[in-house]
């Protein structure tokens, strides 16, 4: 494959107070002062402590050792080691490798010494450490994570303990264990209610008189109920002006880990969505969905103020704020692709390690750091993660090949990122060509995934109307209702979602699928070991414009589609400019 420069992408970014305006400036004059004051702070680097210990922190790349020190330096203000005696940290699962969450996990447990030290002697005395320490992957409706996964993402330190805790000998006494299994349809608690008024909004009027149930995993809504009265009978002992490092002997922390990038169903990923969602439970995560795919995805990708997004922030403002909000913290990460000669690697990082560390995301380098108790981090990391991952081309792309590494897609329900991804940017009866050598399956819950083999990708048309098939079906009440579209509203918008309405074509072609299996569910195939060796070879492709050698057709390679989002200006769909923008905390 040969590179083309024509037509290079252009990177910009959607202003929170609106898009429309911005837009078509960079559009009019993509190389004017407008679009240099958007452009990545290439080798600078800035960093502001505001006064509640929030830290923002964005740069052309962020190494392990800075971004240790950045880690250190947040914990060190809640108090150190010893200020909390139970510590639960949120991150995502191994569907996020990119994210370098399971790097500050490990950081996380390294300074609250339920782990070794990477680069020092063993300490002389008994270090101070919380009683509990847990980790939540926030699994949402994922398949929980393998051995396999926790020991590349989290590190050997972390995954030989969890093995000892699995087993019954640890060596603290600890009998749970360290990695929680979040089950989304079982072990979660419904903690309150937002008005149906936002949800009928949102749907356009489709869903009438339903709240939004907000659901969190059974394990954070306990402590999170402990450090809320904590909050309350301390919240007179805080005597700093900022009220961090002042509170003493706290029984809970959560740290809710997380990157943000464009989203197919919030707009952008991360903050309060990595809690209701990634350790929500089924009646929130199925309305949240379904929400998303009827409102429009067009709508939401890459907004980050959307009417859903806002129901969740009204959420959190009822149902997880305190009077001293300092235990439920946010770390967010925005990560930019790299040149293969120019991955995230700082030569002095581990190099005294004596154990394997959590593994660096190849090709990747993390850009920006925002950690926070309440939406400004994650406001601040939406207006990076629009510079870096959003990518306007200036002409639609006939065809599409994307390629999804078989370590972290296994599902059409990850893998479907490749069609949410794109789908604002190829041209109508273009062909998008899916590499998906480690697909074996379409959902990542078993249930989930007989549904999506009954109905399949069919359009959203299509797919409501099987649900109100079913709802009129005089013989319904002898199902199961467990196996109805209407309680799986997360499988009819993934369905909606995976759709092309006909607009352009998809050929998947996955490694542990057969020819029938994907056309039977809606998409046209291929044999993906052939069209990698004869016409797609992923080691010359160059991502963006390339040639074919053979055809000499020009073609549009995504090496990975879950770090950004792809289209042209009049696909940029906007007409909600409007719609449930507001200021962070549930206030229009």
């Amino acid at each position: 494959m040969t590179s083309s420069n024509t037509s290079a992408p252009t990177n910009t970014i959607e202003h929170l107070s609106g898009l429309p305006n911005l837009l078509c400036s960079l559009i009019a004059d993509p190389d004017g002062e407008l679009a240099k004051q958007l452009k990545p702070r290439e080798g600078s680097s800035s960093s502001s402590a505001v006064a509640n210990g929030s830290t923002f922190l964005s740069a052309s790349n962020i190494s392990r050792s800075v971004l240790k020190q950045q880690i250190n330096a947040f914990l060190d203000q809640l108090g150190g080691p010893s200020a909390y005696d139970d510590v639960l940290i949120v991150p995502p699962d191994f569907t996020r490798f990119p994210s370098h969450s399971g790097i500050i996990t490990e950081m996380v447990a390294e300074y609250y010494n339920q782990i070794p030290s990477s680069s020092s002697s063993p300490p002389t005395t008994t270090p101070a450490k919380p009683s509990n320490f847990q980790i939540l992957p926030a699994l949402g409706t994922h398949a929980p994570m393998t051995a396999t996964e926790i020991r590349k993402m989290f590190g050997s330190r972390l995954a030989d303990k969890h093995e000892t805790t699995v087993e019954g000998n640890s060596s603290d006494g600890n009998s749970d264990p360290l990695f929680v299994v979040h089950d989304w349809r079982n072990s979660v608690e419904t903690i309150g209610h937002v008005e149906a008024k936002l949800v009928t909004d949102a749907t356009h009027g489709m869903i009438q008189d339903q709240e939004w149930p907000a659901q969190l995993n059974t394990l954070v809504w306990s402590k999170r109920n402990e450090l809320c009265q904590a909050s309350t009978a301390t919240e007179e002992s805080a005597s700093s002006p900022s009220g961090v490092g002042s509170m003493k002997s706290l029984p809970n922390l959560i740290i809710s880990i997380g990157q943000v990038v464009p989203h197919e169903v919030l707009g952008m990923a991360n903050y309060n969505k990595n809690l209701f969602v990634g350790v929500g439970g089924m009646q929130a995560i199925n309305l949240s969905h379904f929400i998303g795919a009827v409102h429009g995805m067009e709508k939401l990708m890459g907004r980050g103020q959307n009417p859903l997004r806002h129901i969740l922030n009204v959420a959190s403002q009822k149902f997880l704020r305190s009077p001293q909000d300092i235990h439920l913290w946010y770390i967010l990460t925005v990560i930019g692709s790299a040149d293969d000669d120019d991955d995230d690697e700082d030569p002095k990082d581990g190099k005294n390690s004596t154990v394997a560390l959590a593994q660096q995301p190849p090709h990747v380098n993390m850009r920006g750091l925002f950690i926070g108790n309440d939406i400004a981090c994650y406001n601040e990391a939406c207006e990076l993660s629009l510079q870096l991952n959003f990518i306007l081309l200036s002409k639609e792309p006939k065809r599409m090949v994307v390629y999804l590494d078989p370590s972290e897609f296994h599902s059409t329900w990850l893998g479907n990122k490749a069609i949410y991804r794109t789908r604002m940017a190829i041209a109508d009866q273009g062909q998008l060509i899916i590499l998906a050598p480690g697909i074996c399956k379409f959902g990542e819950d078993d249930q989930i995934d007989v549904l999506i083999r009954k109905y399949g990708y069919v359009g959203t048309k299509r797919i409501l109307d099987c649900m109100k098939e079913e709802d009129d079906d005089p013989n319904n009440a002898k199902k199961d209702p467990a196996m109805s579209l209407r309680n799986n509203l997360s499988a009819v918008a993934h369905m909606i979602h995976g759709s092309t309405e006909g607009r352009f074509n998809v050929t998947y072609c996955p490694g542990r699928l057969t020819k029938e299996e994907v056309e039977g569910v809606g998409f046209q195939y291929d044999d993906v070991n052939m069209l990698i060796k004869e016409e797609y070879d992923i080691a010359k492709l160059q991502s963006g414009w390339n040639v074919h050698p053979k055809t000499g057709e020009e073609l549009y390679f995504i090496k990975n589609p879950a770090l950004g989002l792809w289209a042209v200006p009049s696909r940029f769909n906007d007409d909600d400019s409007d719609g449930g923008k507001n200021n962070g905390d549930g206030q229009k």
